[in-house]
């Protein structure tokens, strides 16, 4: 486990770091640095404090140090002591309320930077805007006990991705950011991006070990394809393939004995059922005006249920501080009413495994597969997609035999499933573990780069 030290500022000393002892590790300090700034300094080594590592003023003037009172990780290399790491997290949508700076999402990164102390990191907001490039400098947001307060910092050790939405990561100068501060920094960037849900099934379709959880998936190119994965599996679902939160999603029935066509979906805060006479109908009044080709078709699965309502379950992974993949939370989400997804916005109803299962035995065997899936897609996305991934929400099902099925990968989770009393400790968990990965990262390209860039 790493050690962190608490930082000190020293009003009478001048140039000078006094470290422990144990940080001297026979190698020859000569700098400071804090973020991507360096400084000049001399190291003595004090013998009373061995928690703490304490700066000149002048030192910490020239790192543009806030004196957060954080306990920080100590990370050495090439006669540089690391303090940090600095975090920034990167997105957009900021207002001019200083209650609010970043509106509807305030408390949620309120609650994100608040648990800096227990990693032994500084994170803190920014955006486009905030930066300075001719000084090498961020205007960065932080959150502490009296609130939101900005503070003059360097360029992070590492950025952690929270962009919004894909309108956001499709702006060319929030895209240059990135692009900058990774390829002239070298400074890590990870989760970046939205999943495309096409591209994730077929990038882990060709891993053997992965194929059994995917449900037949093709992009959109005639009914006929409808036609014939209806003739096998009794329904399908048409979704756009950069959807989310469920909006878009259309499932499409076919009852052989009445020979009619039934399409759920919600429209206008409603969830609909109509029924046609044949698929041509259905797809000329359901779909006139859409653009096909932005949908994929899905075999439909024939779900447990809970109270006669379809359940799929919510697992979320995250990267530790040593850079493993982690299962943080589960959850299950039940159908509302009608509704052709589970999402809380459409009648969905968050529950614990234990309130699904009826048995413990049940719950354990159910709990199993579905933690052994999550990391094994965790991994084999890893592999597959382009950037550093530090978290992923999964949406499974479990057929009635017991199967496990991936219905999709969430590279930015959503956050209801937190709202259910009995799982607000893994909301803690989770968050903690988003900038745990940080520390990793920032050692890691400290002391090596290599594995980090190549």
């Amino acid at each position: 486990m790493r050690k962190q030290y608490q930082i000190e500022i020293l009003e009478s000393a001048s140039q000078t770091v006094y470290i422990p002892n144990e940080l001297n590790l026979h190698t020859h300090l000569t700098k400071l640095a804090f973020g991507t700034h360096s400084v000049d300094a001399a190291f003595v080594l004090h013998k009373t404090k061995k928690n703490s590592i304490v700066l000149s003023k002048d030192v910490a003037d020239a790192l543009n140090f806030p004196d957060l009172t954080i306990p920080l990780h100590a990370f050495t290399n090439n006669e540089t002591l690391f303090i940090g790491p600095l975090v920034g997290i990167f997105t957009s949508g900021f207002t001019s309320f200083p209650l609010r700076p970043i509106g509807d999402r305030t408390l949620f990164f309120a609650k994100l930077l608040s648990v800096k102390k227990s990693v032994g990191a500084i994170p803190f907001l920014f955006g486009e805007q905030h930066i300075n490039w001719e000084q090498g400098t961020i205007q960065g947001l932080f959150y502490h006990q009296d609130g939101w307060e900005t503070f003059e910092i360097p360029f992070p050790n590492v950025v952690y991705d929270r962009l919004p939405n894909r309108k956001s990561e499709r702006k060319n100068e929030l895209k240059a950011v990135r692009d900058r501060l990774q390829k002239e920094y070298l400074i890590p960037w990870y989760n970046p991006g939205f999943f495309n849900k096409l591209d994730v099934y077929e990038r882990l379709q060709n891993e053997e070990s992965i194929s059994g959880y995917l449900p037949e998936t093709h992009p959109f190119s005639s009914f006929s394809i409808i036609e014939r994965m209806l003739s096998d599996y009794g329904h399908v679902f048409l979704k756009p393939i950069n959807g989310s939160l469920g909006l878009g999603i259309h499932q499409i029935i076919y009852d052989k004995k009445e020979e009619n066509y039934y399409c759920r979906y919600r429209d206008r805060d409603e969830n609909r059922l109509r029924k046609y006479s044949s698929l041509e109908s259905l797809m000329r009044n359901v779909f006139a005006g859409r653009n096909l080709s932005r949908m994929l078709v899905q075999q439909g699965i024939h779900l447990m249920r809970h109270g006669q309502r379809p359940i799929d379950f919510r697992i979320h992974t995250n990267k530790d501080e040593n850079g493993e993949w982690k299962v943080t939370a589960t959850a299950a989400k039940i159908a509302g009413p009608g509704s052709v997804t589970t999402h809380v916005k459409s009648g969905g109803v968050i529950k614990t495994l234990d309130e699904v299962f009826e048995s413990a035995d049940e719950k354990e065997e159910a709990l199993k597969k579905l933690t052994s899936a999550a990391l094994k897609i965790s991994k084999a996305l890893e592999r597959n997609m382009e950037g550093i991934i530090g978290e992923i929400g999964f949406d499974f099902g479990l057929d009635r035999k017991g199967n496990v099925w991936l219905f999709e990968a969430n590279s930015k989770p959503g956050r209801s499933i937190f709202k259910h009393p009995q799982l607000r400790e893994f909301d803690l968990l989770t968050r903690k573990l988003s900038l745990s990965f940080a520390v990793f990262l920032a050692e890691a390209s400290i002391t090596k780069p290599e594995e980090i860039f190549r």
